[in-house]
């Protein structure tokens, strides 16, 4: 019989938790307008005229990225956290 941690589950599922936040920031951050080059010149977004105002739908996604980023950082200060009491 060998012997876990009680300390791994927790770290198991922030890693799990940072993965996939991390993707999900990553295709937020790719979905927003192009405004004067960056990644989303890759897939066209520069092709685009610079108009004026912001739609609803940006503002969300401009929402949904700050509230998915300030989990990421959360999740990476509670798994240094784990890993500092865990030592």
């Amino acid at each position: 019989m060998t012997f876990v941690p009680l300390i791994a589950w927790p770290v198991m599922t922030l890693s799990i938790i940072l993965i996939v936040l991390s993707v999900i920031l990553t295709a937020f951050i790719l979905l927003h307008k192009g405004r004067g080059g960056g990644l989303s010149d890759l897939f066209g977004g520069g092709m685009t005229t610079g108009m004026s105002g912001t739609s609803v739908a940006e503002r969300n996604l401009d929402r949904l990225t700050v509230i998915v980023g300030l989990l990421w950082v959360l999740c990476i200060i509670g798994l240094l956290v784990l890993y500092r009491v865990g030592i």
